[in-house]
């Protein structure tokens, strides 16, 4: 049996393939009409950002499981792979730890304008550190946006390293453990100094920060965004930085024309090329569930993190 890799994986996912027999192929551009020229034949797919389109799907010809490299999985074309019983699986939680500590960076990060602080040294600037921008996180209020494996890991690390009080807001989970869970968005966000987003994009959560939300948002609050670009409403947030009524912002995810647009023009924005997954220790664990996944269900079985598709997107 064959696997096609869309963008590399860690060796010790691949290794994990071989030894079990199987020939795994890299496809050489994540392009998706190269993929589609290279997936039949192929028994799975173990996809990263670049996702797999309709149409890429609908070149297979063997084709039994779709597996994600990470927790997104709107990249890929759930109705179609379903219209034709392949299986769509994630790896989420995998690389939790990691995004975790990379929000909680960001929200000290921007807390204390540690990049705008470290250029102003560079360029010689006196009298930054005068500039009344500066705050505490210990003792204050967070939000967590979202609990899963990343929010619930981030929860737990601001309420146990500062000493913050947690409020979740998450419709689809019930057991936030010892933090207390907030009915509605704007409940959360007039009580919280620090917002961090940890939700899939789904169509009632695109634009989730938007206008309206920063609006009853509490004056001088924080809002980090580790999981995906499309819940923040972006010209939104710049107008709520220039007028203040957001302190600052770190942003892993994103526009593409983000960095070059109004919100770069604020030092109080901290911009990661998407690196929340990315450490060595994230992308092992990764790879190797991904692997796990491909060999559970090329065995008949189906993986526990199995993603079903609306019923009415299947035809």
């Amino acid at each position: 049996m064959k696997c096609l890799l869309v963008q590399p994986i860690h060796a010790d996912g691949i290794a994990m393939l071989r030894d079990a027999g199987m020939e795994v192929e890299l496809c050489p551009d994540a392009d998706m009409e190269t993929v589609a020229s290279r997936i039949k034949g192929c028994h799975a797919v173990i996809t990263r950002d670049a996702g797999l389109s309709a149409r890429a799907i609908l070149a297979s010809d063997t084709l039994k499981v779709i597996v994600i490299h990470g927790a997104g999985h709107d990249s890929v074309d759930k109705a179609q792979a379903a219209a034709k019983s392949i299986l769509v699986c994630n790896t989420p939680g995998a690389n939790a730890q990691s995004v975790s500590e990379l929000a909680l960076g960001l929200a000290i990060a921007a807390a204390r304008l540690i990049p705008a602080a470290d250029r102003a040294v560079r360029d010689g600037a006196s009298g930054f550190r005068e500039a009344g921008m500066f705050h505490e996180l210990s003792g204050k209020t967070a939000m967590i946006v979202g609990w899963g494996a990343t929010g619930a890991g981030l929860g737990r690390m601001l309420h146990a390293a500062l000493g913050m009080e947690v409020l979740v807001y998450s419709p689809r989970s019930e057991d936030t453990g010892p933090f207390e869970r907030v009915t509605t968005l704007a409940d959360g966000l007039g009580r919280a100094d620090l917002i961090s987003l940890h939700t899939p994009l789904r169509e009632e959560t695109r634009g989730l920060m938007g206008a309206a939300a920063l609006a009853v948002t509490k004056p001088g609050a924080i809002l980090i965004n580790t999981a995906r670009a499309g819940l923040v409403d972006e010209a939104a947030l710049a107008d709520a930085l220039e007028r203040g009524t957001i302190a600052a912002a770190g942003l892993d995810v994103y526009t593409p024309d983000a960095p070059q647009g109004r919100l770069s023009a604020s030092q109080r924005v901290i911009f990661t090329p998407h690196l929340g997954g990315t450490t060595p220790e994230a992308l092992q664990r990764v790879a190797t569930g991904a692997a796990g996944h491909v060999l559970t269900a090329l065995s008949g079985q189906r993986p526990a993190t199995t993603i079903d598709p609306p019923v009415e997107q299947v035809t």
